[in-house]
């Protein structure tokens, strides 16, 4: 019988114990404590035997990993449990140091559970006891699959209501009445009652993972989808910020506080202010080539002054990569064709107050390898028992500048961490999910190359999908607001942009 798991320092001192039996601490800290000194250290026994325990015990740099048993358990079986336990402490522990083993002594205890039960060895592996650990439920995933499904069915229907709401509206227009709102943008009309704010709100809800950017909420006194008195209060004081001349910044998707202090909008923000989005989807094979690559881009439009409504943008494309644009159907489309200008198809119309406004939209899919903007070659080669992994990146397209690149590479389970040999930049080891992240803060023109090299127990079809993600603060595509005029007079207007280069998915297969 197993009495007890354990890891203690030389000096016979536990940082974790379990006990598989009853046994009183003070029983458990004299017999680690007298550990040390029985051990001979002329012989490379890995057990020591007393009148009455058995330890079975491996050395791991400063600490020992201890086995107390019974004098009459069987001793291969003691040894193959003892492997078992030294394996599963590098899965939750970076270092095998006395502060890390404290810090994730739950963890351990909890692993130690799955191997021993009462006294007795489970039939389990390092993969089993994983899954245990972290309850891992297949019924669980099947269940929010169905979830999602039906949650994805109710937002349909709730667009298809939507349309006939705004068939209403347009009928509506046609007999003479007054239609609720500014509803040809698709944005949440202030004035339409509560059923139609929900619905319109619910649509940009839904519709935000294919256009890039997130629509600002309504200004005006909808009462749609309040959550409670706490929200309204948060959202009184924002507003209160935003009359005061504050700039307050909505989060667009998931990003970390580093990548949305790059993408803060400008500290300026004008009564006519412009957010022009772009996000990449890109995948590539191991061995080169790209597969697909697609980038959608959108210019939103945010007035905030009415005496600003009545305006037209001059847009300026350099592009030469052959880029599809697409206007709103309200915008003016022989205008933008022939002097590359967006203003309304009827000239007399304002845009909306307060909201944002897709205006123009472009889309580019290409397998044109010369289009990749940071190009990632991932080369693995075994070693003997060990695999050693070059990975390096380049930056092609040197306008762009982009920030906060992490290239997070897969590694192999239950191996330990990987040894770094040289590196640009700085790395993370996530032990939990076995991936190492190759943290990058800028690379431009000047830092356009990088590599890092690593070695690590394993096959070369293990370190795939690599997976880059980044931001940016210009655009791919070369496609610029120039300049704002009023449609009387042709005055200039002042103008902010805000622009964005969002990763959707980059992988390298």
């Amino acid at each position: 019988v197993l009495l007890a798991a354990a890891v203690c320092t030389k000096a016979g001192k536990a940082i974790v114990s379990r006990q598989f039996v009853e046994m009183t601490r003070t029983r458990i800290e004299g017999l680690l404590a007298a550990f040390p000194k029985l051990m001979n250290t002329g012989k490379q026994h890995t057990f020591v035997e007393t009148e009455s325990v058995r330890y079975v015990y491996q050395p791991m740099e400063k600490l020992y990993m201890v086995l107390i048993t019974t004098k009459n358990s069987n001793i291969l079986e003691d040894l193959e449990t003892l492997r078992l336990f030294s394996r599963v402490i590098p899965e939750y522990c970076r270092a095998l140091e006395e502060n890390e083993i404290s810090e994730h002594c739950f963890d351990l205890i909890f692993a130690f559970d799955e191997i021993v039960a009462l006294g007795y060895r489970e039939n389990v592996n390092l993969a089993q006891i994983r899954t245990f650990t972290e309850m891992d439920s297949h019924e669980e995933k099947v269940f929010r699959a169905v979830r999602e499904t039906q949650e994805r069915e109710a937002k349909a229907e709730m667009r298809r209501k939507a349309k006939e709401l705004q068939q209403a509206r347009r009928d509506a227009e046609r007999q003479g009445k007054k239609a609720p709102g500014f509803g040809g943008f698709g944005s949440s009309a202030v004035s339409g009652g509560t059923t139609a704010a929900m619905i319109t709100e619910t649509i940009i809800e839904t519709e935000k993972p294919k256009v890039a950017p997130a629509p600002a909420r309504p200004s005006g006194p909808s009462k749609a989808l309040k959550l409670g008195a706490k929200g309204k209060e948060v959202d009184n004081f924002v507003d209160k910020l935003k009359s005061e001349g504050e700039n307050i910044m909505t989060s667009v998707g998931k990003r970390s506080t580093e990548a949305a202090k790059v993408l803060a909008p400008p500290v300026n923000v004008e009564s006519v202010h412009m957010k022009i989005e772009e996000k990449i989807s890109l995948t590539c094979g191991r061995d080169g080539g790209l597969q697909n690559m697609e980038l959608h881009g959108m210019i939103m439009l945010h007035i905030s002054d009415e005496k600003f409504a009545r305006i037209r943008l001059h847009v300026e494309n350099e592009d030469k990569r052959g880029v599809q644009l697409q206007t709103h159907p309200n915008v003016d489309k022989k205008l933008f064709t022939a002097e590359s200008q967006i203003g309304l198809k009827n000239p007399e119309k304002s845009f909306p107050i307060n909201s944002d406004v897709g205006v123009l939209k472009w889309r580019l899919q290409t397998t044109e390898e010369s289009f990749i903007p940071l190009t990632i070659n991932c080369w693995p080669s075994e070693s003997g028992s060990s695999c050693d992994v070059n990975i390096e990146y380049e930056l092609q397209e040197e306008s762009l500048e982009l920030n906060d690149v992490v290239i997070t590479i897969p590694l192999p389970s239950g191996v330990g961490a990987p040894v770094i040999g040289e590196i640009d930049g700085e790395y993370r080891h996530d032990s939990r999910r076995n991936l190492l992240e190759w943290c990058l803060p800028v690379i431009d023109a000047k830092n356009k190359s990088g590599s890092l090299e690593f070695s690590i127990a394993g096959q070369p079809n293990d370190f795939f999908p690599v997976q880059v993600s980044f931001v940016s603060k210009k655009n791919y595509c070369n496609i610029q607001v120039t300049k704002v005029t009023q449609v009387d007079g042709n005055s200039p207007v002042r103008f902010s942009t805000e622009t964005t280069f969002l990763v959707d998915k980059y992988e390298i297969l």
